[in-house]
């Protein structure tokens, strides 16, 4: 009898004959571990990219958090990123770097002011649309639409980028999905006087993108969030983005003046 490792429950993501003991969702200074133990296995996600709007057309989801995962030394101190805000003047707000130790994972790039979706999150904090940097075991980032670590817009990858929008407001248009990955950039936006789809926001390993809307006008056009590692990404409403989901999903991207979607917040876990 064949078996799926896809819906088997004996497999697990956890790191083999460690428990999960503690999950922060904010940064703390009282982290405690027990005496005795000198080394833990953490796994660090940054916050997730916010997504942009537009004052004519639509624009860019934000890019996911970024992932890693290692042994480190033990300390009291925990750094969680917060998700980028959505914007409401174009660009999106970057997701903020998460740390323990000496794992760390960047935020994800918020949708920017081309209609180009942000990169997903390496080692640190993209500076670009279309191009991550490397993750911090050093895998390689990815370029458009070409598979990597860390996803550059519209691409996939552990990370992946936010979906690009489209500016053309006239006529039929359709934006980007948020790229696919086990966290997830946000679907891109369009803002268009015909029918305007937006993007849906990437699916990952476990949870949902979240939904686009589309119709004929205005008011139409935004884009899905991006599944975090945690949770699904929030739907679009009208032509405002959705959220990005917890554990570092982009936001989805606005049109005609909307509001782009916030990012997902980071999240670090410690196995011993």
């Amino acid at each position: 009898m064949s078996v799926s490792i896809y819906n088997n429950s004996s497999f697990t993501d956890s790191p083999f004959g460690l428990k999960l003991q503690q999950t922060f969702t904010a940064s703390s200074s009282s982290v405690v571990i027990p005496t005795g133990i000198n080394r833990v296995y953490a796994v660090v996600i940054g916050g997730g990219g916010g997504g942009a709007t537009q004052a004519t057309g639509g624009n860019g989801g934000g890019g996911a958090g970024g992932y890693s995962a290692g042994w480190t030394y033990v300390t009291t101190s925990v750094t969680v990123g917060a998700g980028g805000a959505g914007g409401t003047g174009l660009a999106g707000g970057n997701g903020g770097q998460s740390i323990y130790g000496m794992v760390f994972a960047g935020g994800g790039s918020g949708g920017t002011t081309g209609q180009n979706g942000g990169g997903g999150g390496g080692a640190t904090t993209p500076g670009n649309t279309t191009n991550s940097a490397i993750s911090y075991t050093g895998a390689p980032a990815s370029v458009f639409v070409t598979i990597g670590y860390a996803g550059g817009a519209a691409a996939a990858g552990v990370s992946s980028g936010g979906g690009n929008g489209s500016n053309t407001a006239t006529g039929t248009q359709t934006a980007g999905a948020g790229g696919r990955g086990l966290i997830c950039g946000g679907g891109g936006a369009v803002g268009t006087t015909g029918f305007g789809t937006g993007g849906n926001g990437g699916t990952g390993d476990f949870f949902a993108g979240g939904a686009r809307t589309s119709g004929t006008g205005l008011t139409f056009g935004g884009g899905g969030g991006g599944a975090g590692i945690s949770s699904a990404g929030g739907d679009a409403s009208a032509n405002n983005g959705g959220n990005g989901g917890d554990g570092g999903g982009g936001g989805g991207g606005a049109s005609t003046n909307g509001t782009g979607g916030a990012g997902g917040r980071g999240e670090v876990r410690l196995y011993y």
